[in-house]
């Protein structure tokens, strides 16, 4: 079956920085538009950034772009997370998920979902 298994998150202070991972198994990763999502305590899940199967489109949040880095290696069915310049309100667990092709920004669009990294960024 699908699996998404996150990886990399951890507390930090602000400014700092951390890469998030996410290893895909069980689906032809490079058929398939990969996206960020977060959920903070007592938020709804929100968009963070998404990349379609090439990497050549991506979508960023308003609140994150110039900050965070979108990627992909279909060669280890991974996708990443660059995030720098962490505020505290960056902190939440962090979600990656998998749909078909094209990228989207709302949550219900992606078929596949891991069980997330939380993220946590000190002031």
């Amino acid at each position: 079956q699908v699996q998404l298994v996150e990886s990399g998150g951890g507390l930090v202070q602000a400014g700092g920085s951390l890469r998030l991972s996410c290893a895909a198994s069980g689906l032809t990763f490079s058929s398939y538009a990969m996206g960020w999502f977060r959920q903070a305590p007592g938020k709804e899940r929100e968009f963070v950034a998404a990349l379609n199967w090439s990497g050549g489109s991506t979508n960023y949040i308003d609140s994150v772009k110039g900050r965070f880095t979108i990627s992909r290696d279909n060669a280890k069915n991974t996708v990443y997370l660059q995030m720098n310049s962490l505020k505290p309100e960056d902190t939440a667990v962090y979600y990656c998920a998998a749909r078909k092709r094209i990228i989207a920004t709302i949550s219900p669009s992606y078929n596949y979902w891991g069980q997330g990294t939380q993220v946590t960024v000190s002031s």
